[in-house]
């Protein structure tokens, strides 16, 4: 019965040199895709699904064969799939729609499930201290820029942009981003608007905060680390564990919530 609605972020699929982690991060989220597909109703990919994705009118990045066979896999089962532009995947044309009819969402999105009221969002753009990336932000997704993008090789284009993918990784790293949290502070407004959940990504961070009587904001970690999602059924949303990094098994467990609390 498919009733389960799931929420993975920040998978980012090739961010390593590493070939052997990049395929063995490849094939643990196809595991977990294998099983998700005979409960899922939806799935939402809320950015960042790989470490630096841009397509051309003909051309898309190579690799990526045995995924892209099980997303086709999931949707034609029925698993109705909804992808959320990050900071490092949102150049994307018509190749996810096209071929998997997939939905893109290029901003945050409110909808209800079951009943309550989400608010989901990758959430690149809302810490502090941030203001540079957010007018880069605004001039890297205007349709001129990505215009005159295209008319770079495909061959120069991919590797240029695969290079500054990596810069501003490590760029963010070193960065200062004030002792506030802007993510979670745009979400605990969010829930002050009325709504149950406010589900994003980006910090990497596993988290679950209630605040005011069942009403949760929640950041799904990452699968870099962590390897971490979310699952909402019947009125309840779990944080869970996919895959232990340290001991190396897939424990597919309720994540320890050492990072919880009550506002």
């Amino acid at each position: 019965m498919r009733d389960k609605y799931y929420f993975i972020s920040d998978i980012h699929l090739g961010i390593r040199s590493s070939k052997e982690f990049n395929k063995f991060q490849e094939l643990l989220l196809i595991d977990f895709l294998n099983e998700i597909q005979s409960d899922a109703k939806e799935l939402f990919i809320i950015g960042d699904l790989f470490d630096c994705w841009i397509e051309y009118k003909r051309v898309v990045p190579k690799g990526y064969y045995k995924l892209f066979t099980k997303i086709s896999e999931l949707t034609e089962a029925g698993v109705k799939i909804t992808y959320f532009a990050g900071k490092h995947d949102f150049w994307r044309g018509k190749y996810f729609k096209e071929e998997f009819g997939i939905e893109i969402e290029h901003t945050g999105k409110s909808l209800e499930i079951d009943g309550k009221k989400f608010f989901l969002n990758h959430g690149d753009g809302l810490a502090y201290n941030d203001t540079g990336y957010r007018i880069l932000k605004k001039i890297l997704r205007s349709p001129v820029s990505q215009k005159l993008y295209s008319l770079l090789h495909p061959n120069f284009g991919i590797w240029l942009a695969t290079s500054s993918s990596a810069s501003s990784r490590e760029y963010t790293s070193k960065k200062d981003w004030s002792g506030k949290d802007g993510l979670r502070d745009f979400a605990l407004n969010k829930l002050d608007e009325g709504y149950d959940y406010v589900v994003m990504g980006h910090r990497h961070l596993p988290i679950v905060i209630e605040k005011n009587n069942q009403k949760y904001y929640i950041n799904l970690g990452d699968w870099i680390r962590n390897f971490t999602y979310g699952v909402f059924k019947d009125g309840n949303f779990r944080l869970m564990k996919y895959y232990d990094y340290d001991s190396k098994k897939v424990v597919n467990t309720d994540y320890k919530k050492n990072n919880d609390k009550k506002e």
